[in-house]
Parts: C-alpha cells; sequence; structure tokens
C-alpha cells in the first residue's frame, strides 16, 4: 500500500490550465491512483487538501466536501478512520469548520471534549446537539 501526500490529492482533483508541469502531475496522479493498487490517505492530508483548496484555490464548501466524498468513494483508496471521517463531513455540511468536525468525530467515544473555542466550536456543537459535547474550561 502506498500513503498518498496532500500534493497528490491535490493535482488528481485540480487542474491549473496552462500549467504543464501541473498537468503532467494530473496524469501521473490518475494513473497512481486509478491504477488498481491501494493506496492509503491519512486524515491529516484530507485536513490539509481542504485548506489548499479552500485557502488557495478558493474552491466553496460544497465543491470540497464533493471532493471528500468522492475520496472516500474510490475503490483503491483507503482512508484512515472512515467512519470519523464520513461522520465529520456530515457536520462540516451542517456548518463545523472540518478541522473541529474532523476532531469531533475523532473523539466521538470520549465522554466530552475541552476546548476554549467557544463561539465558533463549543456553541455550534451544543446547537447542533452532538456528542460529546465540548466545554469551555474556565
Amino acid at each position: 500500500m502506498i500513503g498518498l501526500d496532500t500534493n497528490i490529492l491535490a493535482r488528481y482533483y485540480i487542474q491549473d490550465a496552462g500549467d504543464e508541469a501541473a498537468q503532467k502531475q494530473h496524469g501521473a496522479a490518475r494513473r497512481l491512483i486509478e491504477s488498481g493498487p491501494p493506496v492509503m490517505v491519512c486524515k491529516t492530508v484530507l485536513l490539509e487538501l481542504e485548506w489548499v483548496m479552500r485557502g488557495y484555490y478558493g474552491f466553496s464548501a460544497a465543491e470540497i466536501s464533493a471532493v471528500l466524498h468522492h475520496v472516500l468513494a474510490l475503490p483503491h483508496v483507503r482512508v484512515e478512520d472512515h467512519d470519523a471521517v464520513r461522520q465529520a463531513l456530515a457536520h462540516y455540511a451542517a456548518g463545523l469548520d472540518l478541522a473541529d468536525a474532523l476532531h469531533h468525530a475523532s473523539d466521538r467515544n470520549c465522554d466530552g471534549m475541552a476546548s476554549f473555542d467557544d463561539r465558533k466550536f463549543a456553541r455550534r456543537v451544543k446547537r447542533m446537539g452532538l456528542a460529546p459535547t465540548v466545554t469551555v474550561p474556565s
């Protein structure tokens, strides 16, 4: 099994028109991902891919979500903690930041979470009725 770095997935999904090197990398990424031998994508790669797509390329949350769901569906791709990623994507679609959603989904078996991010994380989790709850230490 081969682990994929963020730049492989970025080249697979994002085609920079007019950039010859990027087009060549896109072809190589397609061959690697679609060739049949299994490849692995870890959660941190997905977080970084979201950041690249949003921060550098200006993709919308809906576009990013579609790409990440596609990654989960690729037959030769194994995603680390697949169930947590799927849950995180549902919470991302409902309004959580992807990083927070992934942290929360990864801690799904905990009694609770602690964060100083009250407004964007703890309050949203409470409003959404998610478990575990997120508390702000005082």
